[in-house]
């Protein structure tokens, strides 16, 4: 009997030890789900502020292209890096394209067509670099937004060749443009524009009731799918 006795003594004290150690487990585990919780309260504050500073050097970014235009589809020759470079100047081995200035081409490409552009108001104007060398795209940078307005205006004197002007938008918001205009197509929206550099878009439903809003991420645009 007094065998037995001592047999459950040990027994049980094996299971109090047994329970102290998942006790003790259980204390530890909670500590490392709570430590977790922080880590990820702290990341998610992190991913916030890094948003945050995203969409500031964006505004930034778009803001510095508030006064330029660009000009896709236009044909131009210019001097050759090569010629340039070298300090080549006119000569008889110098097509007399190639003397003619970017900016005096586009000036006069556009004034073919009626639009009249005052050199006095350009700041600069340069190619973005593509494979297809005579239509690259053209940026024109105004010395202020009034004149990149006026140009935009009188933009639709450009249909049918070939030739588009639009506002010089960032990555970011052209890929939002995009995904606007494909709404529209799949008639998700009522219609979308870019105004002073921002997404518009007019949403569905009657007229008293189809409201206009600017589109400042593509997360916008996914809860009008």
């Amino acid at each position: 009997m007094e065998k037995d006795l001592d047999e459950v003594k040990k027994s049980l004290n094996f299971m109090s030890a047994e329970l102290t150690k998942v006790v003790t487990q259980q204390s530890d585990l909670m500590k490392l789900i709570v430590e977790v919780q922080n880590l990820r309260e702290i990341i998610k504050e992190k991913d916030k502020k890094i948003e945050e500073l995203e969409n500031r050097v964006e505004q930034l970014e778009q803001h510095a292209r508030m006064e330029e235009v660009v000009i896709s589809g236009l044909e131009t020759t210019h001097r050759t890096y090569a010629r340039a470079a070298s300090g080549g100047n006119a000569g008889e081995d110098a097509p007399a394209e190639e003397l003619l200035s970017l900016e005096k081409q586009v000036i006069q490409f556009f004034g073919s067509k009626g639009i009249s552009i005052d050199s006095t108001t350009i700041a600069a104007c340069y190619t973005i670099p593509k494979k297809q060398a005579k239509k690259q795209k053209t940026i024109i940078q105004f010395v202020s937004r009034k004149h990149k307005v006026d140009l935009l205006k009188v933009a639709k004197k450009l249909k049918g060749t070939g030739v588009y002007v639009n506002e010089h938008l960032t990555k970011k918001n052209a890929e939002i443009a995009w995904q606007a205009r494909v709404l529209k197509k799949e008639r998700k929206i009522q219609d979308t524009w870019i105004r002073n550099c921002k997404v518009m878009i007019k949403l569905n439903g009657p007229p008293e009731q189809a409201k206009v809003v600017s589109i400042r991420s593509l997360s916008e645009l996914e809860k009008l799918k």
